[in-house]
């Protein structure tokens, strides 16, 4: 049975006799033997939906995840307009936002409430805080960015691109979703990671560290990887959003499902802005 590198969501076993376990509000996602996209065991637990309760639709995954988006949007506006007022907003709002986000992220993934939609629109309003500012960090000079908002633009052209080439990809079968390919993106991932926090330790001791964050050869190189890595992991996403339909979960699961997919297009429209700040500096 396939998982996806996306910590939000969680593998769906199969029953004993046959068919896909049932599914509570309490995890969007969960079965009875539920596995972290990174190899994290969970006990069995047992879920029911309630009678009252009524299947979770493609629909619903839209309808929630653009909820989500929008949320997201309206608030990274704001909080690009409120920095470029005042500058020193800038580091807060990007620390703090970021802080809070993954808080919310950890809490919702390990306390099992994907499916709440205050956490999932909390953690939208904290992300959105966190890109408006970032966004204008990295395009403004005052902060050594490359200057010219029309990054942004291209920025949120590129992440969108490739989502939609994904699910494209994904629901012509031209890449198919197997345990192998699960397992060759979490290493992936994990190495990311690794690189990511050895980078950060080194640069303690040495200005630019391991060099995957200072603009050069090395840098662009990662980048890219953490793009396709994001791409990669949209497939395994729309996977697991597939097998909740599947498995009639909850209607409340698609808040689980937007979180997860909100979580991939928010690294990925980073790693791009990124990247395209590379090659516009001087």
């Amino acid at each position: 049975m396939r998982t996806t590198t996306n910590p939000v969501f969680r593998n769906l076993p199969k029953q004993e006799g046959g068919g896909y376990a049932t599914f509570g509000s309490a995890a969007a996602g969960a079965g009875q033997v539920a596995q972290q996209g990174y190899g994290q065991q969970y006990p069995p637990q047992q879920y029911e939906a309630a009678p009252e309760t009524r299947s979770m639709t493609i629909d619903d995954v839209v309808t929630k995840t653009g909820i989500t988006l929008a949320v997201l949007t309206l608030t990274a506006i704001v909080s690009y307009v409120l920095v470029d007022g005042n500058a020193d907003l800038a580091a807060p709002f990007v620390i703090g936002g970021g802080l809070i986000g993954l808080v919310l992220v950890l809490v919702a993934t390990f306390g099992r409430k994907m499916d709440n939609p205050a956490l999932v629109l909390g953690y939208a309003a904290a992300e959105g805080f966190f890109l408006g500012a970032l966004s204008f960090m990295f395009t403004n000079v005052e902060f050594g960015g490359a200057g010219g908002g029309e990054l942004i633009i291209q920025a949120i052209l590129g992440t969108f691109g490739v989502f939609f080439g994904m699910l494209v990809v994904y629901k012509t079968g031209a890449i198919r979703v197997t345990p192998r390919l699960t397992r060759m993106i979490i290493g992936g991932l994990i190495g990311v990671m690794v690189l990511v926090l050895g980078n950060l330790i080194a640069s303690f001791f040495t200005p630019g560290g391991f060099g995957l964050r200072d603009g050069g050869a090395i840098a662009i190189i990662f980048s890219l990887v953490c793009i396709a890595l994001a791409a990669f992991s949209f497939l395994l996403d729309f996977d697991a959003a597939d097998q909740l339909i599947r498995a009639r979960a909850p209607e409340k699961a698609a808040w689980g499902v937007a979180l997860g997919l909100t979580v991939t297009l928010v690294w990925l429209y980073v790693e791009i802005l990124r990247l395209l700040s590379y090659f516009n500096s001087d």
